[in-house]
């Protein structure tokens, strides 16, 4: 990696000191154990999705075992991935997770083309569709008027914004409560599900699912699970990196399925297949029968904490890849300072916030985001199939590099991942093949920045 050689302040002495030595107070530290590093992951991905998902899933497939399965496919497809990126993020342990692979692996310029599309739309797209979850569980207890969704939004993003600038400690303590909470929710209902009598009561009709539906099922499913890699983002802040990676990954997907699938075996036993297929809230549902009105209630709080949950998770891992981004070139270099006072990449992520707040401002309700969805869907898994292909070309280009964690069964397994990241690009391009082209003309537009930005930018190489 190449080192630009700051001025000596003389000329009686001669520089040596690098811009990354200049810089040594002023980078990440490992502070999250092992425990804070499943927290966030768990905390991301298990956000609202769980409570929307399953009933349409149910509505593909015929019947209740076909239902648990593609669950369970779903958790072995993300455990699958999770092998092949602590091999990555033990090997290539830096803030930034794809866009250091991707770096590393294609060049500079597909580095900085994920991080620009993460940075403008992805990420932050994400962030503020999810705000908008929790502003709309909020208005239906405490309306704010007709602007409420934009308010209770804004506000979330803006103060999880500014916890995660004051320190890390302050940022992984708030996502640890919540993911606890959020666990501990999840497991009222389950319990709730448990002790309620078999299959709800006469079923609706439902619409009858087909073999031919798997695709859209498992869409569905991988989209639920969708999270598995953030503690790439944060390698350079985890402590013994080699060991706890690769655990934090693992165990945090297989806690996460097993969760899922427990779930959703609580909806089958207290809704009934049929019931479930037809449901609008399956989780509302389920608490509505012992409790009523206040089941109503408990099910936005329970939905609120989690979409506050994954709020600040995506808050705290996004803003490492715009500080990636930022260490690397000189037209964003303003992203990649870590802050000597807090200890975080403040500005990183200040950007981050304006951006979400901007996108916030402008669309101005969740269906907005639902549209931005479709137009980001394809460039998300075109990355992530990239990403998948790095680990391949990364161990014939960069044989020299420590693997402390190789994936088992390569190189089976990362094929296995690429197969799967291929077939939701094809899903998404086949769902929404407009709005895909329009996404990829938005990642597209960083090139020239990218050019203005190339005299100034330092090649990852073999970080």
């Amino acid at each position: 990696m190449n080192r630009r050689r700051l001025p000596a302040p003389d000329k009686g002495r001669a520089s040596t000191l690098s811009e990354d030595d200049a810089h040594q107070a002023a980078r990440p530290t490992r502070q999250l154990g092992l425990f804070d590093a499943i927290c966030i992951m768990v905390g991301i991905v298990i956000g609202v999705g769980i409570y929307e998902s399953p009933p349409r899933v149910a509505a593909t497939v015929p019947g209740p075992a076909a239902l648990l399965l593609v669950w369970a496919l779903g958790g072995l497809l993300a455990f699958i991935g999770a092998l092949c990126y602590a091999e990555l993020a033990t090997a290539y342990p830096r803030s930034g997770g794809d866009y250091v692979y991707l770096t590393t692996a294609y060049g500079s310029w597909v580095g900085f083309l994920y991080g620009w599309a993460e940075l403008l739309v992805i990420r932050t797209g994400s962030i503020a569709a999810m705000a908008f979850v929790f502003a709309d569980y909020m208005t239906r207890i405490a309306p704010l008027g007709p602007r409420s969704p934009v308010v209770y939004s804004a506000t979330l993003v803006a103060l999880l914004s500014l916890l995660n600038v004051l320190g890390v400690r302050e940022g992984k303590w708030t996502q640890n409560t919540l993911t606890v909470s959020k666990v501990l929710g999840l497991s009222t209902i389950a319990a709730i599900g448990v002790v309620s009598p078999f299959g709800g009561g006469p079923p609706p009709p439902a619409p009858h699912g087909s073999a031919g539906s798997l695709g859209l099922a498992m869409i569905f499913v991988l989209w639920t699970y969708g999270g598995w890699n953030e503690n790439a983002y944060v390698a350079a802040e985890v402590k013994e990196p080699q060991r706890n990676i690769p655990r934090s990954l693992l165990l945090g997907t297989g806690l996460v399925t097993l969760v899922y699938l427990g779930i959703n075996w609580v909806f089958l036993h207290g809704l009934g297949f049929d019931r479930l297929r037809s449901s609008q809230a399956a989780a509302a549902d389920l608490l509505a029968a012992p409790f009523g009105s206040a089941g109503e209630r408990l099910m936005v709080v329970l939905v609120a904490v989690s979409a506050v949950g994954a709020v600040n998770g995506q808050i705290f891992t996004g803003a490492r890849i715009g500080y990636a981004l930022g260490t690397d070139h000189s037209a964003l270099s303003r992203l990649g300072a870590w802050s000597r006072r807090f200890g975080t990449p403040a500005w990183a992520l200040i950007a981050q916030g304006l951006i979400t707040l901007t996108l916030i401002a402008t669309l101005g309700s969740r269906d907005g985001f639902e549209t931005l969805v479709k137009y980001t869907a394809a460039v998300f898994w075109f990355f992530f199939l990239l990403t998948g292909l790095a680990l391949l070309i990364l161990r014939r280009t960069d044989r020299e590099r420590p693997r402390p964690y190789p994936v088992p069964g390569y190189p089976f397994t990362p094929l296995a991942f690429c197969a799967s990241s291929a077939y939701m690009l094809y899903g998404s391009l086949s769902y929404a093949p407009l709005e895909s082209l329009w996404g990829a003309a938005l990642v597209l537009s960083g090139l020239p920045l990218y050019w203005l930005s190339s005299g100034g930018a330092k090649e990852r190489g073999r970080p």
